[in-house]
């Protein structure tokens, strides 16, 4: 039997699969499939910067609504017999808190969670709440924009370090960071986020990209699954840094298959991370993925996840500059115009 241990953010695996962020991870019911299907973790669905600060300017504005009225007009304040203390004010993103205690109740694998913004806001007090309630890692998912002229590369990112700097400085339990592909030197990026105190990068944020609806001249969102083409580009990625960022790598995007997965840790990811494939194709589609993991490593005999891991780094290839300029000559040149219409 082969062996499919793996370790990330300190936590050891019983394999490399883990459900990504998504719906699936809303309910306990679903997440106890996961663990039954055979997901080694699960990252909770995240939570969003913008649910915390408007949960929190709605609170304020129910709190002031009535200031000026009549004093014995006691519906003008907010109604408190749905929360068991009265001395709080249970607001939104508490909930997301409250299950993951559950979560952690529920089931034995590691949950991570998950938060969704740019600015320290809220970050630092719910990063402390997602620790206390039992997370056993915490997933930022810095997703950024930059549309400012004046913003330089250097500025952007510093507001990522400042963010990093802060909640590293709040919490103790291990931290990724969700990145996006688009930095000028994804490397030297990386070695500074590792040095502010980062424990693991998931590589990549995948951005929903807004259409345009013709009728209604409308900007509108478009939610499209991805494919197993679109871990390649973090796959050249985790290949190049493997072995020189002292950190463990997580692919996200595009992990649909056996075969995905197997190339993800020969790049030198510690884990592959999934969603998109399971809402497509359902929970139980964790089991395929698993047994063709185990079937594959049989019939080459690997016999662990171990001895896999980075053997198809740019460390450990014969030709290095395959994930470099020279590669992209070569598939140029490797189209035969015979075959075109």
């Amino acid at each position: 039997m082969v062996d499919l241990t793996t370790s990330y953010l300190g936590l050891e695996l019983k394999n490399p699969l883990v459900a990504s962020a998504s719906p699936l991870s809303q309910k306990v019911e679903s997440v106890r499939k996961l663990e039954d299907a055979g997901v080694a973790a699960v990252v909770m669905y995240s939570l969003f910067e913008e649910q915390i600060i408007y949960d929190s300017l709605r609170l304020d504005r129910d709190l002031s609504q009535g200031t000026y009225s009549f004093p014995e007009a006691l519906t003008y304040f907010p109604d408190l017999s749905a929360h068991s203390n009265l001395n709080q004010y249970s607001i939104g993103p508490d909930d997301y808190v409250e299950n993951l205690q559950k979560l952690k109740e529920a089931v034995n694998i590691p949950i991570i969670g998950s938060l969704n913004g740019v600015t320290n806001g809220g970050w630092i007090e719910y990063a402390n709440k997602i620790e206390q309630a039992g997370a056993d890692a915490l997933e930022l998912n810095i997703y950024n924009l930059p549309t400012d002229p004046a913003l330089s590369s250097l500025d952007v990112e510093n507001e990522y370090l400042d963010l990093v700097g802060s909640i590293r400085a709040s919490i103790s339990i291990p931290i990724a960071i969700k990145l996006s592909p688009f930095f000028t030197n994804l490397p030297n990026f990386a070695q500074r986020l590792v040095q502010a105190g980062v424990n693991g990068l998931v590589l990549f944020n995948r951005f929903y990209q807004p259409d345009f609806d013709l009728e209604e001249l409308e900007v509108v969102p478009s939610l499209v699954l991805s494919n197993s083409q679109e871990m390649r580009l973090p796959l050249r990625w985790i290949a190049i840094m493997y072995g020189r960022i002292a950190t463990d790598f997580a692919l996200t995007s595009g992990i649909h298959t056996a075969e995905d997965m197997l190339k993800a840790t020969m790049a030198g990811a510690s884990v592959s991370m999934v969603a998109s494939t399971l809402l497509k194709y359902g929970i139980s589609h964790v089991n395929d993925i698993l047994e063709g993991t185990q079937s594959w490593m049989v019939d080459h005999e690997y016999e662990s996840i171990h001895q896999m891991k980075g053997s198809m780094s740019q460390q450990a290839v014969a030709e290095p500059v395959a994930f470099e300029r020279a590669n992209y000559i070569k598939v140029l040149s490797s189209f035969d115009l015979r075959f075109a219409p």
